[in-house]
């Protein structure tokens, strides 16, 4: 696709753009909408709202998005990612999971007002520009986070596909899950065991055979599971026997949604905003919502043919706007939406309308056959979740980030454990705490967590160089972040990043700035990463986080050129900073531009920490070098310690002082 990476060739938007791609757009819309069409509703009754919301969601965020949103190739809609929100949402504001459909009404009503709300806020944070927000959070902790939602997911919708219930909270469905085979139902079984493995079954042939790259899995899972369930006849109340025991099957076990879609339009309670708890919700709605909209936008961007760039701030003011109006209607909350983005372009898509059509597609199946939708099972819909929670927490994804390092393996362990032990914002909020704790260890400077330390120098007309010191970590990047951008982007210089003066630079800072390498690559500009030679590599992953070499350490040379009068004065002036260690000696040939008393001068060469080096420099810029004969020259080198040998070590760290 390398050769499409050019402006001549990049798709037109607008009503030009809508002509020349529709058979493209079209398409892709199409095949879209496939998967989207039982995902949205196994999603909106994971979530326990009725099960048109993940509908009214994919129509509303797709047909508003590509007129707001410059996100090209982002599909929007309810994802997997939201169902753990929204059922908490849901079942503090009393749902039963059925057993009181009044009080599952007012719940879902209540969940409305929260969304109403956190729509809002989104567009907030769109006014206010805060789109690279997401750059904040570590990448090992969002990807548990994640995690975590996978497995949850599964908890959930296991029991749902062998025709039982998913009651209690993470570790309480894990000690369920024998007794939840146990007492499965054997006809739902067999809709939600043959779903599953043709929902891991498709993927793996698929690449064999051209008719099945074009179908998605989940219109083979409904060709299997709708005349099943016809067979069964699980629209009629009955009940069968098998191996002596009788099981129950009726309409509870299909989809349920009204004949006509205006009759399911319900109206947002607000009174859920008077409530600490429904506050809590509406944060972690706007909060996890806009991080996984921004994340899947970058991502996409990435594998984007022609490598537009997502206007982040415009691309939440369209999540936002379409989550207020969605809630308004009684729709599901919704994100750029990552599985059906890939999709997307993978069936060649070109611009926005793709999203669009797919929203159409879905609107026309709602309007003209909704009858269609009641004779999906439920274990169908479940299974489909249970294969989406899966590829959340495949074991590629713990093996992937441990070749990443086995400190990013800790964190998203972390984040795992402790989402599945609270919830999504405590769970992150720890994973971000290991982080933090293993950056301290590592030797990471307090002060430098969140404020990077800079120095630039100008090497020529076109060339930046920004020098780092510290640290280069995750929840330092956006300001770093904002400075090569400034440096470089905006004033159309080269930059060149050396990070030789860093201690630790961790992956997610490693990554971030690879996409800013390509950003810079883009715009016909080079963005260079040096001084990387000192540090170590904690895995062989091409994107580790590094840390400085434990047998190099950072010191300032400063030698200083002086008329033999002022031995005395230099003396004392050192004596007073608590300098005791340095060199002396005789200086001898000419200095071209520098002044230099012919008759008799001497050197002073020392090598010290930044902080004393400092001190020195202010006291030779105050006291000597205004008003004496006398040269300074400063630089950095690293300085070879004998760390196998404790006792010369410390030797070496007071002779350097």
């Amino acid at each position: 696709m390398s050769d499409l990476n050019t402006e001549e060739k990049i798709p037109k938007t607008g009503f030009t753009g809508l002509v020349q791609n529709l058979q493209y757009d079209v398409n892709a819309g199409f095949l879209v909408f496939l998967i989207a069409l039982p995902l949205c509703l196994g999603i909106s009754l994971a979530c326990g709202y009725p099960a048109i919301a993940g509908i009214f969601a994919a129509i509303v965020g797709s047909i508003l998005a590509a007129f707001v949103s410059n996100s090209e190739l982002t599909i929007k809609g309810p994802a997997a990612g939201l169902i753990v929100i929204a059922i908490g949402a849901v079942t503090d504001f009393g749902y039963t999971g059925g057993r009181d459909p009044a009080a599952d009404f007012q719940a879902y009503r209540l969940a409305l007002g929260v969304g109403v709300a956190a729509g809002c806020i989104q567009i907030l944070f769109s006014i206010l520009r805060v789109g690279s927000f997401g750059d904040f959070f570590p990448l090992s902790a969002v990807h548990g986070m994640l995690a975590a939602i996978g497995i949850i997911i599964i908890l959930k919708q296991f029991p749902i596909a062998v025709g039982g219930h998913a009651e209690g909270e993470p570790f309480e469905l894990i000690a369920h899950i024998p007794s939840t085979i146990a007492n499965l139902n054997p006809e739902i079984a067999l809709i939600g065991f043959g779903s599953l493995i043709i929902m891991f079954g498709i993927p793996l042939i698929k690449h064999k055979h051209k008719i099945l790259q074009k179908i998605p899995a989940p219109i083979f899972v409904l060709f299997f599971a709708v005349p099943i369930g016809l067979y069964f006849d699980l629209s009629r109340e009955h009940t069968y026997t098998l191996g002596g025991h009788a099981y129950k099957l009726g309409k509870e076990y299909l989809v349920n949604v009204p004949s006509n879609m205006l009759k399911a339009v319900t109206y947002p309670d607000f009174s859920s905003l008077k409530s600490i708890v429904g506050w809590k919700w509406v944060i972690m709605f706007a909060l996890i919502g806009s991080i996984e909209s921004l994340l899947s936008a970058k991502a996409i961007d990435i594998i984007d043919p022609w490598k537009r760039k997502t206007n982040l701030n415009r691309d939440l003011l369209a999540v936002g706007i379409g989550n207020t109006i969605c809630a308004f209607i009684g729709g599901l909350p919704m994100i750029s939406e990552i599985v059906r983005s890939k999709a997307n372009i993978d069936n060649g898509a070109r611009t926005r309308y793709a999203n669009m059509f797919h929203g159409i597609f879905l609107l026309l199946f709602v309007a003209l056959v909704p009858f269609l939708f009641h004779r999906i099972p439920l274990a169908a819909l479940a299974a489909m979740l249970v294969y989406v929670g899966f590829q959340l927490t495949a074991p590629r994804e713990y093996v992937h980030t441990y070749r990443i390092g086995v400190e990013q393996l800790i964190i998203f362990v972390t984040t795992v454990v402790a989402v599945l032990a609270t919830d999504l914002v405590i769970g992150i909020a720890i994973g971000i705490g290991a982080k933090f704790f293993i950056h301290i260890i590592n030797g990471v400077p307090l002060r430098s967590l969140f404020k990077p330390y800079l120095d630039v120098e100008n090497r020529g007309d076109d060339t930046l160089v920004i020098i780092a010191k510290d640290s280069a970590v995750f929840s330092n990047w956006i300001p770093f972040k904002r400075q090569i951008e400034q440096l470089g982007l905006v004033q159309g210089k080269n930059v060149i990043v050396n990070m030789a003066k860093t201690k630790l630079i961790d992956h997610s800072f490693m990554e971030k700035l690879h996409e800013i390498e390509r950003e810079f690559k883009q715009n016909n500009l080079k963005l260079e990463i040096v001084g990387l030679e000192g540090h170590k590599k904690l895995s062989e992953h091409v994107l580790a986080a590094r840390k400085r070499k434990k047998e190099l350490t950072l010191r300032r040379r400063i030698t200083i050129i002086a008329d033999s009068a002022l031995r005395t004065k230099l003396g004392e002036g050192f004596s007073n900073l608590g300098i005791t260690d340095f060199t002396v000696t005789e200086a001898g040939g000419q200095l071209t531009e520098i002044f230099v008393p012919s008759n008799s001068s001497f050197r002073i060469e020392v090598l010290l920490y930044n902080d004393k080096a400092e001190k020195l420099l202010d006291y030779l810029s105050g006291q000597i070098l205004p008003k004496s004969a006398a040269t300074a020259f400063v630089e950095d080198v690293e300085v070879v310690l004998p760390y196998s040998n404790n006792n010369n070590a410390k030797g070496m760290d007071t002779l350097l002082h």
